[in-house]
């Protein structure tokens, strides 16, 4: 499964997704998305320039973004960042929006429009 990249601003009018950082990346293409809270499986999982999809809200979220590559990050159940992650996100240049949406329907409307998920074991594609 191949999948479509979507930009950055069809990802949040799809999400309905408030942008709290980066109107200067909503051109940025995007190709796969991960949903996770563990950041230890979003380092394992996902490759440079996926979407990140999470409930967690620390500064935690964006070094693991910046560590990985990662495009952007949605914060779902319309949570926002803590300060510290907003200043290091906007310092690190990483897009950050919220959404609405649980994680569950987050990533099913991306995947229902195209959207890739990252391969579930590193390196592997969907159909091993």
């Amino acid at each position: 499964m191949g999948g479509l990249s979507l930009k950055l601003m069809e990802v949040q009018q799809l999400l309905g997704a408030t942008l709290i950082f980066g109107e200067h990346c909503l051109d940025r293409e995007v190709k796969t998305a991960c949903g996770a809270d563990l950041m230890s499986d979003v380092l394992a999982f996902t490759k440079d320039g996926a979407l990140l999809l999470t409930g967690l809200i620390n500064p935690q979220v964006v070094r693991t973004a910046d560590v990985g590559g990662l495009s952007a990050i949605v914060f779902v159940r319309g949570k926002t960042p803590s300060d510290e992650a907003e200043v290091m996100a906007r310092e690190l240049d990483i897009p950050l929006f919220s959404t609405p949406h649980t994680l569950f329907q987050a990533c099913g409307i991306l995947y229902s429009h195209g959207m890739a998920p990252c391969p579930p074991l590193a390196g592997k594609s969907l159909e091993e």
